[in-house]
């Protein structure tokens, strides 16, 4: 198989129902690094014929994790991937295409979209339809905020846009996901107490409410089914416990 001048980062975590498949979709990538948290399943070992450098670190959080690991790659254009997303046949041959022209056309990085999966569905609405993250980008001119959650990369320069999407399987379990969310929300708190004052029925009742009624009915996510009423509530949950878990860090709480 021809590879290709990239270098292709996947930060994983206890990921190994994901990895081999993740790892094979960045194949055509010249180099491929495997960013391990410190995994206590069997993640590193399903990796290992896949990847061609590990770099194990514990935890801080997603942005410190990237941005520690982007510096290492050895190619100046970076595929960046998470473990549970896959770079389709058409996403991996629209990149391919694009190599000869990435030092003249004058972008840093590309937005692409995602098509997302939860709960077994692929989820159209919900405030998923327009979904789209950067991940191919020059590593020397791009960097995550440094924010605790969904941190997205921040550049010098201009960026472009990919037609084709990567594949993003969300759902693993229920528990595991009020777990994620919950997780988020310690980590949100931190990223919020400089932003919030006092905490009021405002943020733990019309917040959470507004969120619901945002991704259910506003961003159509009734047509979604049961699905998307899940999301919905999820969607609530997640903001209510934010300031839960930011009311109890000011009070030096666990």
């Amino acid at each position: 198989m021809t590879k290709y001048p990239i270098t292709a980062i996947i930060p994983a975590y206890n990921e190994a129902h994901n990895i081999v498949e993740v790892l094979k979709s960045v194949s055509f990538c010249k180099e491929i690094i495997l960013v391990d948290s410190k995994s206590t399943d069997n993640t590193v070992e399903l990796a290992q014929p896949y990847f061609d450098k590990l770099l194990s670190r514990e935890y801080v959080h997603s942005a410190s994790q990237k941005n520690w690991a982007i510096p290492q790659a050895t190619n100046e254009w970076v595929l960046l991937v998470d473990a549970d997303e896959r770079v389709t046949p058409a996403l991996k041959e629209e990149i391919i295409n694009l190599l000869p022209h990435l030092e003249t056309n004058g972008h840093t990085g590309y937005w692409m979209g995602r098509r997302n999966f939860f709960m077994g569905k692929q989820v159209r609405y919900s405030g998923w339809k327009n979904d789209k993250v950067i991940r191919l980008f020059q590593k020397s001119r791009c960097k995550y905020v440094d924010k605790h959650v969904h941190s997205e990369i921040e550049t010098d320069g201009s960026l472009g846009r990919l037609n084709n999407k990567l594949l993003h399987y969300k759902y693993v379990n229920i528990d595991y996901h009020i777990s994620k969310l919950q997780r988020y929300a310690s980590l949100q708190a931190k990223d919020f107490d400089n932003k919030v004052g006092k905490i009021t029925m405002f943020h733990v009742v019309l917040k959470p409410f507004w969120g619901f009624f945002k991704h259910y009915i506003i961003q159509l996510g009734f047509l979604d089914g049961f699905v998307g009423f899940t999301i919905a509530y999820l969607r609530s949950y997640g903001i209510f416990m934010r300031y839960v878990k930011l009311w109890l860090l000011r009070r030096g709480i666990n």
